[in-house]
């Protein structure tokens, strides 16, 4: 059994409702709403008891519907370290990966670490993506790892290599002595080896790296390479800077399987945040499922009001697991609507969303504005 799908234990016994929904193994299952609720209480005390800050947004009443759970805004974690732990049981100090502007701090204790690589590792396990017997190669579009880089997506890629015995990893964003650079002409090395090795690969990361790499391989003359078929893409992190390059989910896992052979339902994108460090990540259909330990709400852009499935708004994850800091319940920047499970058709219960684009602050540019120009049409 691969050592990430052991058990884990909360810091005390006090959150026996947040250890009983996070030992629940099946990775989408919201059949149990009551626990669910209680998990959530358990946080709301166990965070109000230990941060002041928390402490002043809750109104110290027992949940009766997940929509009355108070939220932080994920910027405030832009400018504010917020703790409910003592910082000496901090094992983890990561950063958003953001390209501008001030980037959150998160905080995670032994537990919070625990809890939440043990999700990513039930959800491998749910599609087949955990092999303890065959080596493969990783190409990683994450910046290479240095003792003094703290990005949450770093620690996230090394975490990754876990699911399959390591034979080599190479890095998109190789660590040059005084910051990081894409290196497209070494990932394109690095995916001609692995071919010759017939060894199976995985590569995760940033979407517009392996992009940029394809899209050099085609210019360069370089013929389609076939990688084998047991392969994995793992997206994850978005286009960041690269926005205005974007293309769809759609084109770029057709130039995957076109340039690398890689077949489209092994290639999965990723949805998450340093700020709410639960995964979530496509089905077999290309779809978000929200996961067992988590609850996701959208909420209007003007009220903040709950919204019903199909309706566009700013999105809200709730999750009970975070001990380290009060992130439980976190109001993301992105605008999203949310959809009932029958409406994807892949068999998980779930209900998923999908992400529509982001409210940007500018000069004179509220975020509701810029929010309104892009849902217009949506409803």
């Amino acid at each position: 059994m691969n050592p990430h799908l052991g058990p884990a234990s909360v810091p005390d016994s006090s959150l026996g409702a947040v250890q009983q929904l996070c030992d629940i193994a099946a990775p989408y299952d919201h059949s149990d709403q009551e626990l669910f609720l209680e998990a959530m209480n358990e946080s709301n005390r166990w965070h109000a008891q230990r941060n002041e800050f928390f402490r002043s947004l809750w109104n110290g009443k027992p949940l009766k519907d997940i929509t009355e759970q108070p939220y932080v805004h994920a910027n405030f974690f832009k400018m504010h370290e917020v703790l409910s732990v003592p910082r000496e049981e901090v094992v983890v100090h990561a950063t958003s990966s953001g390209t501008t502007g001030q980037k959150s701090q998160m905080f995670w204790d032994a537990w919070t670490l625990r809890a939440g690589q043990r999700m990513v590792a039930r959800i491998y396990d749910h599609n087949g993506f955990i092999d303890d017997t065959e080596p493969v190669h990783y190409l990683i579009n994450l910046n290479q790892p240095t003792p003094n880089v703290k990005l949450g997506s770093s620690f996230t890629g090394q975490f990754m290599t876990d699911f399959a015995p390591v034979r080599s990893v190479d890095y998109g964003l190789a660590h040059t002595g005084t910051g990081h650079e894409f290196d497209a002409f070494g990932s394109i090395r690095a995916l001609r080896k692995f071919a010759d090795s017939g060894l199976p690969v995985r590569i995760f990361g940033f979407p517009a790296f392996l992009s940029f790499t394809l899209d050099r391989m085609r210019a360069m003359g370089v013929e389609p390479i076939r990688l084998n078929e047991r392969s994995l893409v793992w997206f994850g992190g978005g286009w960041k800077g690269n926005a205005d390059k974007q293309i769809s989910k759609e084109e770029l896992r057709a130039k995957v399987t076109d340039m690398l052979g890689i077949p489209d339902a092994r290639i999965r994108d990723s949805y998450g945040s340093v700020e709410h460090s639960v995964p979530y990540v496509e089905c077999s259909h290309h779809n978000l499922h929200v996961p067992t330990w988590s609850r996701a709400i959208v909420r209007d852009v003007r009220t903040l009001e709950p919204l019903p499935y199909g309706e566009s708004g700013y999105i809200q994850f709730v999750s009970p697991y975070i001990t380290s800091s009060p992130a439980q319940s976190v109001l993301m920047g992105d605008l999203a609507a949310l959809h009932a499970p029958e409406e994807c058709g892949c068999g998980n219960e779930t209900p998923w969303f999908e992400i529509l684009g982001r409210a940007g602050v500018s000069r004179n540019r509220s975020c509701a504005i810029a929010a309104a120009e892009l849902l217009k049409g949506r409803k």
